[in-house]
């Protein structure tokens, strides 16, 4: 991506002058666009997921599960106690009580057993056959997003330019480190090496094992491709495969959207909403930067 800059007057008697600052642009429109579709499409599949969840509640390890099998790893539920009913989170055998969020949750006086609440799932209400719709649906527009992105990008080569770590990113690896634990952050046109490594962990990783686990998970894929279960090691396998990539993945956004309040909001969003972005003085660029895709 060709990079154009461009000066804009900034605000404040101390900040640098404007000739110093420039305005760059480095975020193309398929860049945001795929971005915002990725966005919506994850935060979709997320709440439609947990619906899906809620109707069987557990994660489990192996081809087969039931009363006679004992290869559970996650269960969400509500018991009836002393106290009334009480929800639970069981995880490798170890139980604590989740009532009001998992398990058990609702209004006053109108709490039911569900693992995940209503506030968290698309639908509200329990609707298996609507839940599978929407998540389903999403699931085609990432995928989709995601394959034409990655052809484009090797051809364009913005795989090489942007993501692909150098060695001389990875000698910069523990002063990334550093800086980041101090939020001290440089804005350049470039990723810095913390960023190439979890946005390609993300693209590369994440996002295909989403994907492919989520195939594996279908009974309609397994007349198609019968070997893709096998090597994930059977349906419930994939299906808790599946599961911990979810919870990866917002474990990434909550730290992308830290990162950016941290970096500065109103740069980070004009970035990826306009493609403008301002970077730090001349004599600064020596460092990456940091930059949302």
């Amino acid at each position: 991506m060709e990079t154009i800059a461009r000066s804009q007057p900034d605000a404040g008697a101390d900040a640098p002058a404007p000739k110093d600052r420039p305005l760059i642009y480095r975020q193309s429109r398929w860049t945001r666009l795929t971005h915002w579709l990725w966005a919506i499409s994850l935060f979709f599949m997320l709440l439609s997921g947990l619906q899906i969840f809620n109707a069987r509640p557990q994660l489990y390890i192996g081809k087969q599960s039931g009363f006679e099998f004992h290869n559970t790893i996650l269960e969400v539920g509500a018991e009836n106690t002393a106290n009334g009913p009480r929800g639970f989170t069981e995880i490798f055998g170890h139980r604590f009580d989740t009532t009001g969020v998992l398990g058990w949750s609702g209004p006053p006086g109108q709490e039911t057993a569900r693992a995940f609440p209503a506030w968290a799932t698309i639908p509200s209400y329990y609707d298996l056959g609507t839940a599978r719709v929407v998540h389903f649906f999403f699931a085609w527009v990432l995928s989709t997003t995601l394959l034409i992105w990655l052809i484009s990008s090797i051809i364009n080569g913005h795989i090489r330019r942007d993501l692909a770590p150098r060695l001389s990113d990875l000698r910069k690896l523990p002063r990334d480190i550093v800086d980041h634990a101090k939020l001290k952050f440089h804005h350049t046109r470039e990723y810095n090496t913390l960023q190439k490594m979890a946005y390609g962990g993300v693209l590369f990783v994440l996002l295909p094992l989403m994907i492919v686990t989520g195939l594996a998970m279908s009974p309609s894929m397994n007349s198609v491709l019968p070997w893709l279960n096998e090597i994930l090691g059977g349906r419930q396998t994939a299906r808790t495969i599946h599961f911990t990539v979810m919870v990866l993945l917002v474990l990434f956004f909550l730290i992308h959207i830290l990162m950016i309040l941290a970096a500065g909001p109103v740069n980070e969003l004009r970035s990826i909403i306009t493609g403008w972005y301002r970077t730090d003085p001349p004599q600064k660029h020596d460092q990456p930067t940091e930059r949302s895709v």
